[in-house]
């Protein structure tokens, strides 16, 4: 497992540009809303600690991770932003549903990816069991929304 030895919250503040000038744009699943709400209260909390304004971070919500796309979409043609993070928990069930959902989910993120100059950063857990989300959304793993914030931080410089 890739996060069994790493602790997803730790990152070298000297490395990472100042987020101070940036805008950044948070769409947030409702769905598996504990593990998501706890994605991106560690997303924003980095993204502050990281220099940027509260009053430069956007949340929206949409009802699942399927949805997270087309929200990103929406929220890169209205807003001017330099990045946006898309957080969402999909967990295994006993039905192929999780397999669509994760595939067309990471699929709708890179084509964002290709299409618009505003980097997404796909931060979509996609777990085995509700434990293993909640080890890797704020628990022993740390928090895969930080984690998510620090490429955000990183990619909106490199696309200044």
């Amino acid at each position: 497992m890739a996060t069994e030895n790493k602790n997803l919250s730790h990152y070298d503040k000297a490395t990472i540009p100042s987020a101070k000038e940036f805008r950044f744009g948070i769409v947030v699943s409702e769905w598996n809303e504990q593990i998501t709400d706890a994605l991106y209260q560690g997303a924003k909390e980095a993204l502050i600690d990281c220099g940027a304004l509260e009053s430069n971070i956007m949340k929206w919500d949409v009802p699942g991770s399927f949805e997270l796309t087309f929200g990103a979409k929406k929220m890169i043609e209205t807003q001017a932003l330099d990045a946006v993070i898309a957080i969402g928990s999909v967990i295994q069930g006993e039905t192929k549903h999780f397999d669509f959902v994760c595939s067309a989910t990471a699929n709708g993120i890179k084509d964002l990816n290709v299409r618009y100059d505003v980097p997404v950063i796909f931060c979509v857990l996609t777990d085995n069991t509700l434990q293993q989300a909640i080890d890797r959304s704020g628990g022993k793993h740390g928090n895969k929304g930080t984690e998510a914030a620090i490429a955000a931080v990183k990619m909106a410089a490199l696309g200044n």
